[in-house]
Formats: C-alpha cells, structure tokens, sequence
C-alpha cells in the first residue's frame, strides 16, 4: 500500500489539473451569472465530500459507541439493517413515490441512499476494527471540516456578485452549514483538549449529534424559503443544468473524493503511529515506574 501511495497521488494530481481546465476553459459560460458561475465546481464538489466525510465519521461514531457491549453491537446491527430495508421499501409505495416527486426527488434515489447506510456499516466495521473506528472517525471529521471550511469561503465569494451581499443574516441554508461546522470543530476542540478518560465516548457521541444537522443543510432549501438558490439537480423548483457542466462538475467531484483520500490516507497512518508512540512511552513510563518499586522494596527491608 506504501508503494501504492505515490502513484495515486501523481494520478490525482492530474486529475485535480484536469478538473480545473475542464472548469476554466472547457464548461460552458452561464448565461445569467457569467463566469463567477465557475466556482460552482468548487463549491459544490466541496459540499458533497464534507457530507461523505461526516457521514463516514457518523458510521464509525455510533458503530464505536455500540461496540462498548455486546448487546448493543448485535442491537445496533439490527437496526441499521432494518432501516435499509424498510427505507427501501418504503421508498416505492405509491403515496411516498407521490410526495418523493413533488420535491423532484426519484424513489431509487432514496432507495439508494438508505440502503447505503448499512452497507457502509458493515464495510467500516470490517476494515475498521477496534480502535481503528474511534481513528477513523477523528481522521473523517478533520478532513471534512477543511472541506467544510471551502464551503464558506466560496459560498459568500459566490454570493457577493450575485446577491450583492456576502452573507444573508437568519439564511437557513447558510446558517446551517456554519452550524455544522462548528458542531465539527467543537468535536475536533473535545479531541485535542480533553483528557479525560470518556473523551472518546464523549467526541462519538457529539459527532452522532452533529451528523444530524447534515439532512437539516442538505434539504433546507427544498423546505424552506432561503436565499440560497434551489438546487439544479433535482429538487421542487424544476431546476436543471446544462449537460456540459454536469460533466465537469462530476470530474471536479472525483477529484476532490481522490484528493479527500489521499489526505485521510495520510492522516489515518499519522494518526495510528501517534497512538503506537502513546502507548510505547506509556508502557516505558510504567515499567520505570516498576523498576523503580523493585529496587525501593530491597532498600527498604534492608534498612529495616
């Protein structure tokens, strides 16, 4: 894996250059906004791998809270399959396919997204044992607040033109991706700050809180009035995008999730070799510590 590292780093540089000539040069200049349009392929590919991100961390949080015990791991496992399959099939009922399509969303779309919920489960839980889930978690939440973070740069960056304002004060689209973020970095703060020995249990657990803020973003502007455009991919409003953008705008996202990779690849093993050092000086303290009690007992008795 080591050897692999190199290779897909030099092959996502290329690709992350691709992705930014197929976005200055070769997508197409919207008609209404002009070219600040163009950071939209940024924007937006941002959006979508923070909330990857968050929902790994959300899957390795709860699976590490529910592995405390062994009835609330088999427990846990139950239920995450009972909601793919129930969401599933609740998906294809007449009455929710009706109200799926007013809000311009397709059952399979929904059927796809809960039945990912388990298979993400079970995936984490098998490449991810033990400790490795609590690792994972910290490496999904620094990663995807630094995409969170892109978010709101370009966000007013993107409005300033448009709206004629950088932020709109009470927005729920906006308000709730800052929120996000600060649940996250709340989360990375507890990480680095805290000493306490339920500090892991502690960070699971506002991590689970945070992930549900990310349904709250994500369909704030297809429930409530906001000044943040409505989607153009899906969505109530009829909104679509030119085919041409959507190309770039998916290459620009595969980009960023190879990129994202990379980076929790790196921050996984760093992470991983922190703890190994942890734990090797705390076991060299403990056995000073031993070596210390032997040679006082001796000294001891004698004197006696």
């Amino acid at each position: 894996m080591k050897r692999a590292f190199p290779i897909l780093s030099i092959l996502t540089a290329i690709l992350l250059a691709y992705a930014l000539y197929q976005a200055l040069v070769v997508a197409p200049t919207d008609a209404q906004q002009g070219d600040v349009y163009r950071i939209i392929y940024y924007h937006v590919p941002s959006a979508w791998t923070a909330f990857l991100l968050f929902f790994i961390n959300f899957i390795a949080s709860v699976q590490y809270l529910a592995n405390r015990q062994a009835s609330t791991r088999r427990a846990a496992k139950w239920v995450v399959i009972a909601v793919g399959v129930i969401g599933a099939v609740l998906s294809f009922l007449p009455q929710v396919q009706e109200q799926l399509k007013s809000y311009g969303m397709r059952p399979s779309a929904m059927a796809t997204t809960v039945i990912l919920i388990p298979v993400f489960y079970f995936l984490i839980g098998r490449w991810f044992p033990g400790q490795k889930l609590d690792v994972l978690a910290v490496t999904s939440a620094e990663v995807g607040v630094v995409f969170c973070t892109i978010v709101l740069v370009t966000g007013p960056i993107w409005a300033r033109p448009v709206w004629g304002i950088w932020w709109a004060p009470g927005d729920i689209r906006l308000t709730s991706t800052l929120v996000l973020w600060l649940i996250y970095v709340s989360y990375l703060l507890l990480r680095r700050f805290s000493n306490s020995a339920q500090t892991q249990m502690l960070a699971a657990a506002l991590a689970v809180f945070g992930a549900l803020d990310v349904p709250l973003v994500y369909f704030s502007i297809w429930f409530f009035r906001t000044q943040h455009p409505q989607p153009i991919i899906g969505g109530n409003s009829g909104g679509s995008i030119d085919p041409h953008m959507l190309d770039v705008l998916m290459i620009s996202w595969t980009a960023f999730l190879c990129f994202a990779f990379l980076v929790c690849w790196s921050r996984f093993r760093l992470e991983l070799l922190q703890r190994e050092v942890e734990e090797m000086h705390a076991m060299e303290s403990l056995g000073g510590a031993e070596v210390r009690a032997g040679v006082s007992l001796p000294l001891n008795r004698r004197a006696q």
